[in-house]
């Protein structure tokens, strides 16, 4: 088989995780081609050597010639601000589901054998029980949600009507930056707290805004799963591997099942940053579950994937290096 038939399509790979997964995708001897709109995409995000092709996935024809050569893809392009796709499902359902319908039918005709699918915690909605495994029931609480779990039902019907073979991440809370310090390009408009904290310590925020101390968890705050991006960004290697190999579908969650409460990512800041910055302490927003862990053990089970990166200091030490590389630049 020829090598131009190995080409890996990364739609959305000039964002925040596609920018990692190419990186990973290259050091591993693969061949990515960035796919990317450029709306939240970052012209720093792209590496120099590998192929970029600037295109929207409303648009047919710029998906079909950018097939040409390509064996699988890698989807994370999609608007992801859950609070806004309740105000706005229109503008979520044309990006994200008509978006990638278009996708799948290019991938289809160009005969792409595979799919790896960006998707979210948020298909699972308010947690019945802790830790959330993939058998978790999904009743998504906004629509953001709604259209990644729409996603995977659209991949499932094209895996028995087309032989797309494709496997989706269920994400728990990505965070962190490049652990080699190559990729630092800011996430935009960021809504996760570790950027919100650096982005306050560097004086483009005011303070930080803690909505609820009153859950029943050990300080009050909510807890949550943090997966660093370079683990996430392996795990795609790892499901690629896995449908070359296997061939055969695979849904997993990725997370670490150990949880870090909004205090308790405060503290550590100050620690890791050696700074002080401003906290307010607020209700509690509506739809905030007080506790939301994986259960990832079928991804250590079939992929092999165990996050190395993501414990505190170092999520919070790339993120603080990344936000001070970037000042300087």
């Amino acid at each position: 088989m020829s090598t131009e038939k190995q080409k890996i399509l990364v739609v959305g790979g000039a964002g925040y995780i596609g920018s990692h997964v190419v990186k990973a995708l290259r050091d591993a001897g693969k061949s990515p081609v960035v796919f990317d709109n450029m709306s939240s995409g970052l012209r720093e995000n792209l590496l120099a050597g590998i192929p970029f092709i600037k295109g929207d996935l409303l648009f047919p024809e710029q998906l079909k010639s950018a097939m040409e050569g390509v064996d699988s893809i890698i989807h994370l392009a999609a608007l992801k601000a859950a609070g806004e796709s309740m105000t706005e499902p229109e503008k979520y359902a044309e990006n994200n589901l008509c978006g990638t319908i278009n996708l799948l039918n290019a991938a289809t005709s160009a005969k792409v054998k595979n799919f790896v699918f960006s998707s979210s915690a948020a298909v699972y909605g308010e947690p019945q029980y802790l830790p959330m495994d993939e058998a978790h029931p999904t009743e998504p609480m906004n629509f953001y949600g709604y259209t990644k779990l729409g996603i995977e039902n659209l991949l499932s019907w094209y895996s028995q009507l087309r032989g797309l073979r494709f496997c989706s991440l269920r994400y728990f809370n990505a965070a962190g930056y490049d652990v080699d310090g190559e990729l630092n390009g800011l996430e935009q408009q960021p809504n996760n707290l570790l950027p919100i904290v650096l982005e306050t310590i560097m004086g483009k925020r005011d303070k930080v805004e803690v909505f609820g101390t009153d859950y029943e968890t050990g300080d009050g705050s909510c807890i949550r799963d943090y997966v660093h991006v370079t683990d996430l960004a392996d795990a795609h290697l790892r499901a690629l591997d896995y449908l070359n190999d296997k061939k055969e579908d695979l849904l997993v969650n990725l997370g670490t099942s150990n949880g870090l409460s909004v205090l308790e990512v405060l503290r550590i800041a100050r620690e890791v940053c050696s700074a002080e910055f401003k906290v307010t302490l607020g209700p509690r927003r509506v739809g905030d579950p007080a506790v939301v862990l994986a259960k990832a053990d079928l991804a250590a089970e079939l992929l092999g994937w165990r996050p190395k990166y993501s414990d505190a200091q170092t999520l919070l030490k790339t993120t603080l290096r990344a936000y001070s590389q970037s000042s300087k630049s």
